[in-house]
C-alpha cells in the first residue's frame, strides 16, 4: 500500500526502521549527536519521542536543529534526506522474471502444432525455464510468481501430451513437468493456495514416479510433506515425510538425503517427537558431509549448511529452546543473502520468536522491526503467518514502551487466536 504520509517522512521513519531503532531509540540518538551547546536546550527525551511520532507520521516538519541532527545519526546529507523524491525501489514481479527466465513465450514451444516431432533441445528450454523460475522464487513472493509458475507448468504437460517423441525425450519431459511441478505447488502454497499447491505435487509425484526419478519423486513428496505438516494434519505430513526418506535412502546426492531428513526433523517436531525430531536433524547433518555435491541434482541448489542450521533453530525455537535456537539464527542471519526477501523476513520471525520466549523481548521487538519492514510489500501467505506468531507472542509484554510502540503500528487482526 503507497504511503500516505509525505516523502521526507517516509524516509525517516524507514531509515530509523532499517537500523532496528525505537522511537525511544532514535531520541537518545538525535541527543548524543547534538553538541553539548545545542544538548542543553533539547528538551526531555519524552517529549522529542513524541516529536518523533509526529514527524513520520507527516504531521508536521522537523525545524532546527532536528533536521541537522537527523542527518548526523543517519549519517546522510540534510538536503537528501528531507527532498520530497523519497521513494522505496523495488523491481517489479515483471521486471524481475525478465531478467532470470529465458527469452521468449512458454507457449512458443507450441506453435507448430499438435504432432510435431520434439528432440532434446526442447527439454534443455524446458530446463533452462525451470531454473530461471525457480531463481526468481528466491526474490518474488507466490502471489506475484503464481501466475507464470503454473503457465509454464501447463506449457510442459501440453508439450508432453501434444508431441511426438523419442522414449528418451519423453522420459525427459516428464522429469520437467515434475520439476515445473514442484516449482508451482511451491508458490501456490506461498500464496496460501494450498490445495492448488497439492494437485501440482500430485501431479509432480505422477510424472516422476513414471520417469523412474526416485530424488525428484523424493522432493515432490518433501515439498508436499511440509505443506502437509504446517497447513494440515502433522500425523500425515509425517507420513509423507517417511515416505520421502525412503526414496533417496541410497541416492549419492547428499543435498536430497540431508532434505528428507530435514523435512522428517520438522514433521516430528510439528507433533511433539522432540527426541525424534533432534535425531533427524543429526542425520540431515551427516548426510550433507558424505557424498559429492556434484551429484546434487539443480533443483536443491540451495540446500546448504546455513539451511540446516536454520532449520535446527526451528526446530529448537518450535521445541521451547530458543537458548539454543538464538545463537544459530543470529550466526545465519549475520551473512544471509539480503536480495532473498522473503526467506530472511522468515528466518528474523523465528529469531523475533525465539527472543521473545528467551526473556529478550527488547531485542525481539528489534528483530520484528526488521520482519515487518523486509515485508510490507511481499505478498506471501506464509511470511503473513508469520507475522501473527510474532506478535501474538509479544503480547505478553505489552507493557514495555517498545513493544506497545510495535503493536501500536501493527495491531493483531481481530480474528486472530
Amino acid at each position: 500500500m503507497a504511503d500516505e504520509v509525505p516523502p521526507w517522512a517516509a524516509r525517516i521513519r524507514d531509515e530509523r526502521r532499517s537500523r532496528q531503532w525505537s522511537q525511544r531509540d532514535m531520541a537518545k540518538r538525535l541527543m548524543e549527536v547534538a553538541t553539548e551547546e545545542t544538548r542543553r536546550s533539547l528538551p526531555l527525551r519524552e517529549s522529542i519521542v513524541r516529536n518523533i511520532g509526529n514527524w513520520e507520521a507527516g504531521k508536521h516538519e522537523p525545524k532546527d536543529p532536528y533536521r541537522v541532527l537527523y542527518a548526523r545519526a543517519f549519517e546522510i546529507a540534510e538536503d537528501r534526506l528531507f527532498n520530497d523524491s523519497y521513494k522505496r525501489s523495488r523491481k517489479t514481479p515483471e521486471e524481475i522474471l525478465a531478467r532470470v527466465l529465458p527469452e521468449g513465450d512458454p507457449k512458443a514451444l507450441l506453435t507448430t502444432g499438435t504432432g510435431r516431432r520434439i528432440g532434446m533441445g526442447d527439454v534443455t528450454d524446458l530446463s533452462a525455464r525451470v531454473h530461471g523460475l525457480r531463481l526468481a522464487d528466491d526474490v518474488l513472493a507466490g502471489g506475484d510468481l503464481i501466475g507464470p509458475a503454473f503457465r509454464e507448468l501447463d506449457t510442459a504437460v501440453q508439450l508432453y501430451r501434444e508431441t511426438v517423441h523419442s522414449e528418451e525425450v519423453g522420459r525427459s519431459l516428464l522429469v520437467s513437468i515434475g520439476e515445473f511441478a514442484q516449482i508451482a505447488g511451491w508458490v501456490a502454497s506461498d500464496a496460501g493456495r494450498h490445495e492448488q499447491a497439492a494437485q501440482a505435487y500430485r501431479l509432480g509425484i505422477s510424472a516422476t514416479r513414471e520417469a523412474g526419478d526416485a530424488a525428484l519423486e523424493s522432493y515432490l513428496l518433501g515439498s508436499l510433506a511440509y505443506q502437509v505438516t504446517n497447513t494440515g494434519d502433522p500425523g500425515e505430513g509425517a507420513e509423507l515425510a517417511r515416505a520421502t526418506l525412503e526414496a533417496v535412502e541410497r541416492h549419492p546426492s547428499p543435498g536430497v538425503r540431508a532434505l528428507a531428513w530435514d523435512r522428517l526433523a520438522w514433521a516430528h517436531t510439528r507433533v511433539g517427537e522432540a527426541q525424534a525430531a533432534i535425531r533427524a536433524l543429526g542425520e540431515a547433518s551427516t548426510a550433507f558431509t558424505v557424498g559429492s555435491q556434484d551429484d546434487d541434482p539443480a533443483y536443491v541448489y540451495w540446500m546448504n549448511t546455513g539451511e540446516l542450521q536454520i532449520m535446527e533453530a526451528r526446530v529448537y525455537t518450535e521445541l521451547g529452546r530458543p537458548l539454543r535456537a538464538v545463537p544459530l539464527l543470529v550466526d545465519v542471519l549475520g551473512r544471509y543473502n539480503a536480495t532473498h526477501t522473503r526467506e530472511l523476513a522468515l528466518y528474523l520471525s523465528w529469531l523475533a520468536v525465539a527472543l521473545a520466549d528467551g526473556g529478550e523481548p527488547e531485542e525481539a521487538v528489534r528483530a520484528t522491526w526488521r520482519m515487518l519492514n523486509l515485508s510490507g510489500e511481499v505478498v506471501s501467505d506464509r511470511l503473513a503467518q508469520r507475522s501473527h506468531v510474532i506478535l501474538e507472542h509479544l503480547q505478553s509484554y505489552r507493557d514495555l514502551p517498545e513493544v506497545r510502540e510495535l503493536l501500536t503500528h501493527h495491531p493483531m487482526p481481530p480474528n486472530s487466536k
